[in-house]
């Protein structure tokens, strides 16, 4: 059974419609399809351009519904969610409003820092300053598991993105936040955009993955799209690298359950 989760439309940052990726799956052969596009509740009240509104929310998850039953593959109604400590607890509020199969938590800011926003932020830092951003982004992880309002860790050591990677393979700060992730008994995925990426590996790094191994963490492995023809990209080559890790089956997810698929 393949599956991919973590995909994006026109609803918050990427090209395709739910329509587009379904086509896009179907040719693929992918028995699942998740989308899972951006919604970040700001603590400073900026709508980000890359994130669908608040007030956006109900037309998306009624488009994704509107296909989960009618098309092949079968489309799952998921959505990438920022954690933020400030607004965690209304973004509580707001995703047991609807029917999600799956919430992927993210973290994209270490405090007012953007990590993903683009070699230059990261170049003018200094290497003490760097090394301070990665362990806030850590914190951060650690504490979006501790919220209990996601199901799956998304894109571990994402500032890495840039080439500016972590002091260490498996940094203190890591091992927590991983930690945290199976104590909660959140999943985690194995995200093969990396792969085309500046820093070219997956996110998170094979080191990473078999501390997660180690821990117990349930792994999926998604393509993080932003155009259909791209649902399915890394999908294979991100399946042997799990297993390379010493995984022998990944999950799949329906109603905020999870159920374990044989690799």
């Amino acid at each position: 059974m393949l599956t991919s989760y973590h995909n994006h439309t026109r609803h918050s940052d990427a090209s395709g419609t739910v329509r587009e990726n379904a086509v896009a799956a179907q040719r693929e052969s992918l028995d699942e399809l998740g989308i899972s596009d951006h919604l970040a509740l700001h603590p400073g009240g900026v709508q980000l351009k890359w994130s669908m509104s608040e007030a956006h929310l109900p037309d998306y998850v009624a488009d994704v519904l509107r296909f989960r039953e009618s098309l092949k593959p079968r489309v799952r109604l998921g959505i990438e969610a920022d954690y933020f400590p400030e607004t965690v607890e209304r973004l509580r509020a707001l995703l047991a409003r609807h029917p999600f199969d799956f919430v992927l938590g993210s973290v994209h800011y270490a405090d007012d820092f953007q990590i993903d926003q683009g070699t230059q932020s990261w170049k003018t830092l200094t290497a003490e300053g760097r090394e301070a951003r990665w362990e806030v982004y850590w914190r951060r992880v650690a504490e979006m598991a501790q919220s209990r309002v996601f199901d799956i860790a998304s894109h571990l050591d994402l500032p890495k993105r840039f080439g500016y990677r972590d002091s260490e393979e498996a940094p203190p700060g890591a091992l927590k936040a991983l930690d945290a992730i199976a104590e909660a008994g959140m999943a985690m995925e194995l995200n093969a955009s990396g792969w085309f990426h500046l820093v070219q590996e997956p996110y998170p790094s094979l080191g990473l993955l078999r501390e997660a191994r180690r821990r117990g963490i349930p792994v999926l492995v998604n393509a993080d799209s932003h155009r259909p023809e791209h649902v399915a990209r890394g999908l294979e080559r991100g399946r042997a690298l799990v297993r390379e890790a010493g995984y022998t089956e990944v999950v799949r997810f329906e109603g905020r359950k999870r159920f374990p698929i044989p690799l």
